[in-house]
């Protein structure tokens, strides 16, 4: 008996020193943070616009590789933010969620040393058409521009490694203030696209030149008589509550690509119901695009991609597949990834507003994603129905009988986003819609 206890107290003593010798070895699970916000440098603004930025344009050079399971960097990181590629991801057999970040801890918008690290696709579209804005003489927009960022987020893209970066950003640029089961398991649910491209060349073309229209729902297409040269482009964008009947002389019937959030749309059927608008935009073949902005519309993907009825969250009761009435296809069904719309925020739009203790509230909004989604898998993007500086003059929405004044909200930057759209417009990007009164 004493030498069972003698044999037993060794054993115990043995796996105690391997255990600590084991440990020593093992890297942090996760980034350094600190609760506060002591960025590590300023962000670098790469499109500039108008005079509320500042900033140096960085151009970087050399491969990043970043351990998301350690504390530091890995040896030769370049001195600026490097995209990384996908398959330059470390992963650890040992690695578990990191705590959750709170919004509340950070006065403004905090900055990690990975902040410009975007997932990117290897099969990034290659055009073929001459006119194409990826060939844009413009060096802001090209050096701001990354034409192989990852746009879909889909299953597979969710292991711990990427949860533990993503979850560092605020929503809907990342995951911060979640749980990774929470999301994981709608994420999962998302097919991979079969096609990385969104929008083929069509058929029949004869310089492979893409052309799209982003329909936005300014009042600035009230009266515009517009609809008719919005539906000659090969591809329409719509996005929220996109109505076009009995506004078809002003925007056109066509619609290609719905972008929407679960809120917008379900917002859009409930208070535009009168304009006739029930339902998503219903055309034959139509993509719709999802823009996950909280946990809430990982929710709606649940319900939507298992055909049921909610029974728990914001949307309780509701059946989202009903929402998009018989048009539904898995195939034909998009969500943006958290890196791509950090991508357009961060080096696009960077507002002001992150610099205030309102930051969180602060994102583009539906149409500006849309637009710039646009901008990566077309040649050439005429935009309609954006915020111009002379909105005053116009109701806030086209289908608005009377006229409304805009109503410029907190969680976006109206006065921004009017000095992107005309910066573009001006650097030959884009074709705005500007209505000129006589």
């Amino acid at each position: 008996m004493q030498s069972q206890v003698v044999a037993a107290s060794a054993f115990l003593f043995c796996c105690g020193l391997f255990y600590v010798l084991i440990w020593n070895k093992m890297p942090e699970k996760w980034p350094s943070f600190q609760a506060g916000n002591i960025p590590t440098r300023e962000s670098d603004s790469f499109w500039r616009s108008g005079d509320e930025i500042t900033g140096k344009l960085i151009t970087t050079t050399g491969t990043f590789s970043l351990n998301l399971s350690s504390r530091k960097t890995t040896k030769g990181a370049s001195e600026h933010h490097v995209p990384l590629n996908t398959s330059e991801l470390k992963h650890q057999i040992n690695i578990t969620p990191i705590p959750i970040l709170h919004i509340k801890n950070f006065t403004k918008l905090p900055k990690w040393d990975f902040e410009d690290v975007y997932m990117q696709s290897s099969e990034a579209r290659r055009p073929v058409c001459s006119k194409s804005l990826q060939n844009s003489k413009d060096k802001e927009f090209q050096e701001a521009a990354l034409w192989n960022i990852q746009l879909w987020l889909h299953n597979g893209h969710l292991s711990v490694s990427e949860w533990n970066r993503l979850a560092h950003f605020n929503n809907p640029f990342g995951f911060m203030e979640y749980t990774y089961t929470d999301i994981k398991k709608s994420v999962d649910l998302i097919p991979k696209p079969k096609y990385n491209q969104l929008l083929p060349v069509p058929s029949g073309s004869e310089d492979g030149c893409i052309r799209c229209a982003v329909v936005g729902t300014g009042g600035i297409l009230n009266g515009s008589k517009m609809g008719k040269e919005i539906d000659s482009h090969d591809y329409v964008f719509r996005v929220n509550g996109a109505v076009t009947k009995g506004f078809e002389e002003d925007v056109g019937n066509k619609t290609s690509v719905y972008v929407h959030t679960a809120f917008s749309l379900s917002q859009s059927v409930i208070h535009l119901e009168k304009y006739g608008f029930k339902y998503s935009p219903q055309d034959e073949g139509i993509i719709y695009v999802m823009i996950p902005e909280g946990l809430r519309d990982y929710e709606w993907i649940e319900g939507l991609l298992e055909k049921k009825r909610m029974t728990y969250g914001s949307y309780k009761g509701y059946r989202p597949l009903t929402f998009y009435n018989d048009r539904f296809q898995e195939d034909k069904f998009y969500v943006l990834h958290p890196d791509f719309l950090r991508y357009i925020r961060d080096r696009f739009m960077p507002s002001e507003s992150l610099k205030e203790s309102y930051w969180a509230l602060y994102r583009p909004t539906n149409g500006a994603f849309a637009l710039f989604l646009a901008l990566h898998t077309c040649d050439i993007v005429h935009a309609y129905g954006f915020i111009t500086a002379d909105h005053s003059k116009y109701p806030n929405y086209y289908f608005e009988t009377t006229k409304t004044r805009v109503v410029f909200y907190i969680n976006h930057d109206y006065n921004l986003e009017i000095k992107t759209w005309k910066k573009l417009h001006d650097a030959g990007i884009i074709t705005l819609y500007q209505r000129q009164e006589n």
